[in-house]
Parts: structure tokens; sequence; C-alpha cells
């Protein structure tokens, strides 16, 4: 027997079919308008993620690179370094030279976490931890592999309320990662230099590569980006502005230092080098 949908039903669903089609419609023309303007919504999208990048001018940072000398080290402001209690370092693959020099020059305790490669790194003359473990978005065990979130890893250390320094390089995890970080805990990192690996889902939807726009947003709203370098193992074209899909950024908390709004970024320093001394390097020109 047919039954008969009661008007009101009938009504939400004709309304909800309406505004269905109302938005692929929208999306359709939106597409359409980029294509006849010459840009594919990635590549749009890639524009507005780099445009968010761009390094600013600091009034006080000295840049100075710390852990190994082509991939592994990273350029930080040396010389706002003094309030730094405690040091994270994520993504190890048995070495740290990084965490290493953090410890030994701050004299601070240091976590290393990794949970792919659990060899622990030497640091004869430092403090350093190893843990196990990945960080993610939240607490979990994949594949036998335990992850965290930043937040609650620094609970369990008794951090929770320390200045950290963070260093991260976790192949794609930072994302989910960092969304996941509150403003609370952001504002308890003096520094943050981070690998960000690609700049598109792997299905290339765009509503997804619009996140991480909006993650480098909210960062800036508690870091200054001091620095970006792009790692040549993965210069690739067909990325377009990107000269490659993993690049090295360090973000510096707005209450250590500010802008020089009477200098332009300086692009590279002399303290950069490539991750990979066999490959071409594929850094941009100088905006």
């Amino acid at each position: 027997m047919i039954r008969r949908w009661p008007l009101a039903v009938a009504g939400a669903l004709i309304l909800m079919i309406v505004l269905g089609l109302a938005i692929r419609n929208q999306v359709k023309v939106y597409r359409n308008r980029l294509a006849q303007e010459g840009l594919s919504v990635q590549e749009t999208l890639r524009r507005s993620l780099l445009t968010e990048l761009q390094p600013v001018a600091l009034k006080k940072c000295t840049l100075e690179r710390f852990g190994e000398a082509n991939d592994g080290g990273y350029l930080m402001c040396a010389n706002l370094l003094d309030g730094v209690e405690a040091g994270y370092s994520y993504g190890i693959s048995g070495y740290d030279q990084w965490g290493c020099d953090i410890s030994t020059r701050l004299n601070v305790p240091l976590h290393q976490y990794d949970c792919f490669d659990t060899r622990a790194p030497a640091c004869p003359d430092g403090k350093t931890t190893f843990h196990a473990e990945c960080v993610g978005g939240s607490k979990s065990t994949v594949e036998q592999r335990l992850f965290d979130s930043i937040e609650n890893q620094l609970t369990k250390n008794s951090d929770r309320e320390k200045r950290v320094v963070v260093k991260m390089d976790v192949e794609g995890a930072e994302w989910e990662s960092l969304l996941a970080t509150s403003d609370d805990v952001l504002q308890r990192i003096d520094q943050l230099a981070i690998e960000f690996h690609w700049i598109q889902s792997a299905e290339g939807e765009w509503p997804f590569d619009r996140q991480y726009s909006l993650l480098i947003q909210r960062l800036k709203k508690h870091f200054h980006v001091a620095h970006l370098h792009f790692n040549n193992f993965s210069c690739i074209e067909g990325l377009e502005p990107f000269p490659a899909w993993a690049y090295e950024v360090l973000f510096v908390n707005r209450r250590l230092d500010v802008e020089d709004p009477s200098r332009q970024a300086a692009g590279l320093d002399s303290s950069d080098a490539p991750n990979d001394l066999l490959v071409p390097d594929c850094q941009p020109p100088s905006r």
C-alpha cells in the first residue's frame, strides 16, 4: 500500500533538493570562473597558502641553525630562546641533532617522539627523553602504534604550564596535530620549527585544501612567520606556485618579537642549506 507523506515532510524534501542543486550550481559557477581565468581551484588555493606563508622581518630575531648541517637542521631565532623551559622534537628517525642542540645549549629537558623508528638518538651531554609515540589529533592506537595530542603529551611530562620550543617533521600528521591544538597551548610555544608536507589532499578535493590556509591563518594569530625554506628532496613541477611539496617554516610567538615595518623579509639566510646536497635546489626567487 502506498503511504501519503505529510505535506510538511514533502515540502522539507523539496527544499533540501532545491538547496542542494543551488549549492552544486554555485560550485560549478566558481569552477568555471576560475577555468576562464586560467587557474585551477587547487592552484588558487595554493597561491592563497603561499601568500599566508610569506615571512616578515622581525626587529629582534637573529637566525641561527640548530641541528644537522643539511636535512634535519632548522633555523631558529637563537636570541629569543632564553625563556624556554622544555623542548619537544616530533619525528626522529634515529637522529635528532636539533633536539640535542636545544637541550645542551639551553640546559632544558628535551622530549623526542617517534612511533615508526623507535631508536633513541644519542645525546650524551643533553637531557633528552625518547618516547615511542607519535603526535596526532587525539589519543589513539593505530596498527599497534601509539599516538597522542600535543596537549596530552605536555601534560604527561608536567610541561603544560611551561614555555616550550617545538620542532615537528611528521610526514603530514602536522596538519591534524595542530588543528587539534588549543589556543592556550599554542600560546605556550615560543618557537615552532615545522616541516609541512603536501599542499592538497590525495583526492584533490578543494574544500579539504582550504583547511591548510585556515590553519596558517590561525597560527598567525599567535605567531609571526619568520622564515620559509623549501626542502629540495621534494622539488616537483605542477604544484605552482610551490616549487616543492615539503617546506620548512619557523613560527615565532608574537609576545617575543614584533614586525619591523621598515624592512622586508630577507628571503634565504646565510645559514640556509639544501636538505640534499646531491640534487638541485629549487628555492623560489626572493619577493
